[in-house]
């Protein structure tokens, strides 16, 4: 993950990366597919858009831009995006 900061209650931008195993890329997209409308609802989120490589189409890229960097620490600490984590992780690689 790249993150972005700038001045403290100024809008952070983070690029995401994930990676899916080979033969579960349709099972990851669904995955993070799900999280695109729960995270949308987030009151500090500005956007949280999810790409698919079209030169390797087992690559997933989040582009996410939050109103602080406490806001988007707010929502690493959600539910939803722990437990997607939790399940994803036969479906992607880890570094």
């Amino acid at each position: 993950m790249v993150e972005l900061t700038r001045e403290e209650g100024e809008k952070v931008t983070v690029i995401t990366v994930f990676r899916a195993i080979e033969g579960k890329e349709k099972d990851l997209e669904k995955e993070l597919s799900a999280l695109v409308p729960l995270t949308r609802q987030e009151h500090s989120c500005i956007n949280y858009d999810l790409h698919r490589s079209i030169e390797d189409p087992g690559v997933y890229i989040f582009h996410e831009n939050w109103t602080s960097k406490k806001a988007l620490d707010e929502h690493l600490e959600m539910p939803y995006l722990k437990e997607l984590l939790k399940k994803s992780k036969g479906l992607r690689e880890t570094h």
